[in-house]
């Protein structure tokens, strides 16, 4: 068995010996490094205090979710769990990268990293604040000793209202974040779309939108070098078959003859085969996703190189019972407080780097 050497990243840039016995590699024995990248949906994880500037009145402790301090410190220490386990059974250790949404501010993305379930994985921040009208951001945290931020900006998403041109519709910024992992130059977008309030069709201008400021960020990286290694990732509130991704993005649902600079999104076969990440009605979605560019979708493994995408689908993170029994084991529910972790399942997708310039793995995608 090979054995670390002392320049490869703790626990995650580690000898692999893998058999495709366990379906992820040939048996030839090969060496690679492997990582994580994951996104998380955390459902509205406000801190306890009232923000004079934000629609947060609802999650404070005299508000209508009568949310305390107790209920938030649990709710930090789900999350953060949540977080420190995605994708370890492959990689040994907390994901590289993490895109989030639907939290309140900086003090909150602080709890999560400073709480002992991921304290010990040194994690920075990379935030702005948005104009969102509840005051709910999007963010990314970064395992400093394996990614070095170079450039992270918002890129401001401006829309009105259909029906009321000059009414503006407040939403989320896009964040992002340029920099190099582990010795590659990277790119990241964190998204989360406009809600599909008032109905699919009626709201679709706003994620179409989206996706067009989307492809304007992705095309400047191209500009810039046309080999651009690009993800983007989010709660896009739409799947991979509408028109935001097929018609805007113009996203593949497959890596095969994937041409020069199109994006490949390896959850539009999930959906196809029935597998969602939020539920509603009976019907699952799959709002949640990450897509990468065609730079990161090869088969050249002497760089980081998409090898597949999950959703993290614990069983401590489904609904046990009940009417919603198999559905995402949400913190609160019509109910009231349910004491789970998020209507979302959280997603994430591997990159690996061979070791050995002449190797390639089999049976990703």
């Amino acid at each position: 068995m090979n054995i670390l050497k002392p320049h490869c990243l703790r626990a995650l840039a580690i000898w692999l010996t893998l058999f495709c016995a366990n379906n992820l590699m040939s048996q030839e024995q090969n060496s690679y490094n492997i990582l994580s990248v994951a996104f998380y949906n955390a459902e509205n994880l406000f801190d306890f205090e009232d923000d004079p500037l934000t629609f947060d009145d609802d999650r404070t402790p005299t508000g209508k979710d009568v949310w305390t301090e107790e209920k938030y410190r649990d709710k930090i220490a789900k999350i953060s769990r949540v977080l420190s386990e995605i994708g370890t059974e492959v990689t040994g250790s907390a994901p590289a990268i993490i895109g989030l949404c639907e939290f309140e501010n900086l003090v909150v993305l602080e709890a999560l990293i400073d709480h002992p379930n991921l304290s010990a994985e040194n994690y920075g921040i990379i935030h702005f604040d948005s104009p969102d009208s509840r005051g709910i951001d999007v963010g990314l945290l970064y395992r400093k000793e394996i990614f070095t931020p170079v450039n992270s900006q918002s890129r401001r998403l401006v829309i009105f209202e259909a029906e009321n041109p000059s009414k503006r519709v407040y939403t989320r910024d896009q964040l992002v974040v340029s920099g190099i992992l582990d010795g590659d130059e990277i790119h990241f977008i964190v998204n989360h779309w406009p809600s599909r309030s008032g109905g699919e069709a009626k709201s679709s201008y706003r994620r179409e939108k989206a996706a067009a400021l989307n492809r304007q960020i992705i095309d400047s990286l191209y500009q810039i070098n046309p080999y651009s290694r690009i993800i983007s990732m989010g709660d896009f509130n739409d799947d991979p078959t509408n028109r935001s991704f097929k018609k805007v993005l113009k996203t593949k649902g497959s890596k095969e003859n994937l041409k020069f600079q199109e994006l490949y999104n390896p959850m539009e076969k999930m959906l196809k085969e029935g597998h969602g990440t939020l539920a509603y009605r009976d019907s699952w979605n799959l709002f949640d996703q990450i897509i990468v560019s065609q730079a990161l979708a090869g088969t050249d493994y002497s760089s980081y190189q998409f090898y597949r995408a999950g959703i993290f689908n614990k069983a401590y993170l489904v609904t046990p019972g009940g009417q919603y029994k198999g559905y995402p084991y949400r913190s609160y529910g019509y109910g009231g407080y349910t004491g789970g972790y998020s209507d979302h399942f959280p997603v994430y997708v591997y990159l690996i780097k061979s070791q050995s310039p002449s190797s390639s793995p089999k049976g990703g995608g």
